[in-house]
């Protein structure tokens, strides 16, 4: 069966489409990465994230990003590329040819049905498995004391300014090491003396500084059983604390310490485990949480299609009204939906919803509204009631 030769009129509305879709994608991205930059600049500045995994988890986090940005994107192109052809008077010169606004959704499908496909293996196979290899990335590099900066024979600035440390030597992979030096301090406030000096009076307490020093001659690093914390092991060393200016310093000699490092990345924890499970895990898995990440990848592709349908007859405009005042309906619109689905998300995570109901309940009334808004965009005005004789001839 031949495939239906399609119109000069699609063909010009699916190319103005395509364009409007994506530059709102490539502006969403560019905001997108930008957060995900500054987040993954603090977690390196923290010592959560490695420097050098940079990179390669801005690429990963952008692929998950798009389950999100997608819907949006193409909402947002609908409303620029038709907006403008009703605002310059194209769409009324389609009606008087003969293009009802019905016929509009033919060139929408062109960019729709293909977008669906794309976003159904994106948030059910590609986005769960750059989720997954992020956390392997991260999970194997906190195994490292690389990831601190740490390098032999110079003194290194802990993260969170937590003290200065300094190891001797150190094997490839960073998890054993020889004489370790670390020293931190911090300001705490004197207690008030005792007295019958009031409080407005009293001078201020000088902040006193505490210093703590330990060594140890040899050691590893390791993490606890569920692999979310990191503890340095330290072998035959000692311990001085105190504070400066005071004679209490207090020494400590061990042949074992445990110090619990900076905690590691958040996103390492069981729900981020059972969210970025593969798609078949979930459709077997009964766990609320799993369930609940299996209605928010469905809602990728379902999304793309209501928002499209919704997008058309908002896009609806005159050539008088603000160039952007439909868009920011539709942005609000955006909003609301999202917001619905967010809470939805976390009504069967939290088992108030039913799962058998899942983000239904927001599909099917959304359609409904958008198929109401595209009939009543096609009802002639009524015409009004001429005025009557004797009310003509009393006025």
């Amino acid at each position: 069966m031949p495939l239906p030769t399609l119109r000069i009129i699609d063909r010009y509305l699916a190319r103005e489409l395509l364009v409007s879709f994506v530059a709102a994608t490539a502006i969403l991205l560019l905001v997108t990465v930008g957060g995900n930059v500054a987040d993954l600049l603090n977690k390196i500045a923290h010592g959560k994230v490695p420097a050098e995994l940079l990179l390669s988890l801005i690429g990963l986090h952008t692929v998950e990003a798009l389950t999100v940005l997608a819907p949006l994107a193409v909402f947002i192109g609908v409303q620029l590329a038709y907006g403008r052809l009703y605002r310059e008077s194209e769409m009324a010169v389609f009606a008087a040819s003969g293009l009802p606004v019905t016929g509009l959704v033919r060139p929408l499908m062109l960019l729709a049905v293909p977008l669906t496909g794309v976003m159904a293996l994106i948030s059910f196979w590609w986005a769960p498995a750059s989720e997954r290899l992020s956390q392997s990335l991260v999970l194997e590099a906190n195994r490292s004391l690389i990831i601190a900066g740490l390098e032999p024979g110079r003194f290194v600035e802990l993260p969170n300014n937590d003290g200065v440390m300094y190891v001797e030597a150190m094997n490839e992979d960073g998890t054993k090491f020889k004489k370790m030096f670390v020293a931190s301090e911090r300001a705490e406030v004197a207690a008030k003396p005792a007295g019958d000096q009031p409080a407005s009076a009293a001078p201020p307490a000088a902040p006193a500084t505490h210093i703590n020093v330990i060594t140890a001659a040899d050691g590893e690093l390791y993490h606890d059983a569920n692999g979310a914390e990191r503890y340095l092991g330290l072998n035959n060393g000692f311990r001085v604390e105190g504070t400066l200016g005071e004679d209490n310093y207090r020494l400590l000699r061990y042949e074992r310490n445990d110090i619990k490092l900076t905690d590691s990345d958040p996103d390492n924890s069981s729900d981020a485990a059972k969210i970025a499970a593969p798609t078949m895990d979930l459709l077997r898995s009964e766990d609320p949480v799993q369930r609940a990440e299996l209605h928010w990848r469905l809602a990728a592709p379902l999304s793309t299609l209501v928002l499209v349908l919704l997008a058309l007859p908002l896009s609806k405009s005159s050539p008088r009204q603000p160039r952007y005042a439909s868009l920011l309906i539709a942005l609000l619109s955006w909003s609301i939906y999202f917001s619905l689905l967010s809470f939805g998300r976390n009504w069967i995570k939290m088992g108030r919803l039913n799962d058998l109901i899942g983000l239904w309940w927001i599909y099917i009334p959304t359609l409904l509204i958008a198929a109401y808004l595209l009939w009543s965009g096609q009802q002639l005005p009524k015409p009004k009631r001429a005025a009557s004789p004797a009310n003509a001839g009393a006025a």
